[in-house]
Order: C-alpha cells, then structure tokens, then sequence
C-alpha cells in the first residue's frame, strides 16, 4: 500500500511541476519555490520523509541534477555570447565570493563566536551562489542572452571558489596554518585543466556521435560520456562542474569548433546534438529539478531557534550586499531589468550544504552551528531569490532596484513570437554557413 501511495505521490508531484511552472508565467511566482515548500511540509513539517532515510543516494542525486543542468545549460551557450559574457563573469564571480565570503566570516564572528579560521570557512562555504537554482529560474525569466551567460558562468565558477578555499581552509584548521601559494595554485588549475579535459571531451564526443546514432537505444550515451568527464575530472582533483559545463558548450557549439578541425583533419565529421536529444536533456532536466528541489526542502534542519535566526541574519545580510556587489560589479551596458534580475540571484544550494557539513563531520567545534546555520542560509536565500523575483514584477520593490540601477542600459523591447522564430531561424541559417 505505501508504494503505491509514493508512486501516486511521485506522479501527482511531476503533473505539480507543469502546473507550477504555467503557474509562474501568470503570476511570478516560482516552481522553485513552491516545490521547496512541498518539501519542507513532507519533512521539517510533518516528518513523513527524512534527508538521512536516502543515505548516499541523496547526495548522489543531488550531484547528478548538477551534472545534468550545467551540461544542458552549456549547449545552450554560444562562442560569441560565451566571449562577451567571460571578463564580466570573472569580475562578478570574484568580487561576490570575497565581498560575501568576508563579511559573511565577520558576521559569523562576531555574532556566532566560531573564531577565525571557523568564522572564514563559513564564509567560504557561502561565497558563491548556486548553479542548481539560478541556471534553471534565470531560464525561466525574461533576461538578454549575454545576462543568462554571466549568471551562468557565475554561479559555476563561485561553486570552485567556495570547494576550493573551503576545503584548503578546513586542511589549514588540521595542520594549524593556511599556505596562500598552494591555494592560489589550485583555484587555477581546478579552472584550467578542468576547462582542458571538457573541452577535450567535446571533440572526442562530437565525432563519436554520429556513429552512436547507429546503435540501438543511444539516446543516453551522450549522458553517460558527460558522467564519465565529470568522475574522471574530479578523480584528478579538479571541478568536475567546469569541465561538465564545458563539454556542454562545446557540444553547443560544434559549427564554431569543427570548422577549425575540418581544415586540419579533413576525415573529422564533428556533430552536434539534434532537436530530439536536446529536448530529451530538456525533459531530464526538468525532472531531476523537481525531485531536486523537493529534496532540498525535506533535507532542511529547523531544530534551533538560534541557529535559524542566525541563518537568517546571514541571508539577509548576503541580499543586501548582493545589490551592492552587482552595481560594481556588472557592466552598465547590461539592461537595466537584467541588472536588477541578477541583484536577486543570491541562493546557497548543494555545495554549500555538503560543505557545511565536512567541519562537524570531522569533530571540529562549532561544526554543528556552521552545518544546521548554512542550511537555514540555503532555504533563506532560494526563498528570498523567489519572492523578490515576484516582487519586482508586481510591487513597488521594481521601482526600488530600477531606481538603485538608473544609468544602466535602456531594456530591449519584447519581441513577437513569429519575430524571435524568424530571428532564431536567420541564425541557424547564418551558422550553417559558417
């Protein structure tokens, strides 16, 4: 009988998703943040469903959805888009994780007493903004191509960061001292050779494609290649999440990159992902999101009063300083709407859950307030994201944020249908002659 009430529930919550999504094309209010709901009623609410109950699996979930939504993200991003988007995206992504990361470190020590070194791997932890809920909302939003690719990119690269120094920092807590020079090296070469095998990956992939084509029930290799480059790369100790990214982009972008092979190695016949694939990805990525933001509902600790509080102050500091870091930080080319869309996009996910939870893993003191704060941290800040995207559509916090970004870029107008086909078809037309 149980199973076939979670089956039932399994389909009643895909037929939910549909539903949410139309849902926040009329009102703006976001599937995120309905499912996170849903989830917190099935687990901190009503217990029915509990975080330790998936074992493993849950993180190994959680880690796939990843996978899956930065890969399919990245065939979606141009080489001429990707160009304009990389020096904005660096300038943002650094200045977010060290502006947060150190006021987020005071906050914990002045406010938690979690000492220095505790009080920067909190910090750490929460630097960076995350992919698992901002690829899939900015997608959903009304945002200029070059905006959604800065977000995009953002949000992968903060996730290096935080790993990263995170990880180095909890290192220096055992051995009783940071090294600055190693710690530098490893954010380069995390990006670099994790970039390197991606990108490797895509044009080992492109020309295998088209005789996987002929194989019976093919669809999901191009699926099991992008688990294969992401294990291999975090194997060797590098980001697994660039390097999916990457091989995504790369996929995306076979004209651009099989052209310069073709004249090379004429006997090369690199391929792309056809309409069919890419809205097979589409509708794996929209499933694994549902489930994924479920999860993150019910896996959310509400047991101390202090440390939601204290998760609290720490999200609404991070969204205060979110429209600051973004004023300086984006470019005043940038629409204004899209400025003001990206001063919202400040939510915590899965790598700063996982992270949290390695100090009190490790027995060291006050690894309890830095796990079950964080995870107040990560359902603040994806609520926050999702209401105040809401707001700025239907109240008068709009006209706050335009009012905070006067002298950005005047928004393009809204197209037609029949013109973005047009124009989508004119440059299909325009890359298949290149």
């Amino acid at each position: 009988m149980m199973t076939a009430i979670v089956i039932a529930f399994i389909g009643a919550l895909v037929f939910g998703a549909h539903l949410f999504v139309g849902m926040f094309a009329k009102t703006r209010v976001p599937d995120v943040l309905l499912l996170i709901v849903i989830g917190l009623v099935l687990g901190p609410v009503a217990h029915l469903v509990t975080q330790a109950e998936f074992g493993k699996v849950g993180p190994v979930f959680t880690t796939v959805t990843l996978v899956f939504i930065l890969f399919e993200s990245g065939t979606e991003l141009q080489i001429h888009t990707l160009r304009t988007a990389l020096k904005g995206t660096f300038i943002l992504a650094t200045l977010n994780f060290v502006v947060t990361a150190c006021v987020v470190a005071l906050a914990a020590w002045r406010l938690g007493h979690l000492g220095v070194m505790r009080s920067l791997m909190m910090g750490s932890v929460l630097g960076g903004i995350s992919p698992a809920v901002v690829i899939p909302l900015s997608a959903q939003l009304k945002m200029s191509r070059h905006s959604q690719a800065i977000l995009f990119l953002e949000s992968a690269v903060g996730d290096v960061f935080s790993i990263v120094v995170a990880l180095a920092l909890l290192d220096g807590m055992h051995a009783g001292n940071v090294r600055v020079g190693p710690l530098i090296g490893s954010l380069l070469s995390s990006f670099l050779f994790a970039a390197v095998l991606g990108a490797l990956g895509a044009v080992l992939w492109s020309n295998l494609l088209s005789r996987m084509r002929t194989l019976q029930n093919s669809m999901f290799t191009t699926a099991a290649f992008v688990f294969l480059i992401f294990g291999v790369t975090e194997m060797l100790g590098y980001s697994g999440a660039i390097a999916a990214l990457v091989f995504g982009i790369g996929l995306g972008n076979v004209t651009w990159h099989g052209g310069l092979l073709a004249k090379r190695f004429p006997a090369l016949a690199p391929v792309g992902l056809n309409e069919r694939e890419k809205t097979f990805f589409g509708e794996i990525v929209f499933l694994l999101k549902t489930f994924f933001f479920v999860y993150i509902g019910l896996s959310i600790e509400v047991r101390n009063v202090e440390w939601i509080t204290f998760g609290l102050t720490v999200a609404l500091l991070m969204f205060a300083l979110r429209i600051a870091i973004v004023r300086f930080g984006v470019h005043k080319t940038t629409p204004r709407g899209d400025a003001c869309r990206m001063a919202v996009m400040a939510p915590r996910g899965l790598a700063a859950a996982v992270l949290a939870s390695l100090p009190l893993q490790q027995g060291i003191a006050g690894g309890d307030l830095i796990q079950n704060s964080t995870y107040a941290v990560v359902l603040f800040s994806i609520m926050f994201t999702a209401v105040l995207v809401f707001l700025q559509d239907k109240t008068f916090v709009g006209a706050i944020y335009r009012w905070i970004f006067t002298g950005y870029a005047a928004d393009a107008p809204e197209k037609s249908v029949v013109r973005v086909h047009s124009e989508q078809a004119s440059e299909t037309v325009r890359a298949g002659a290149e």
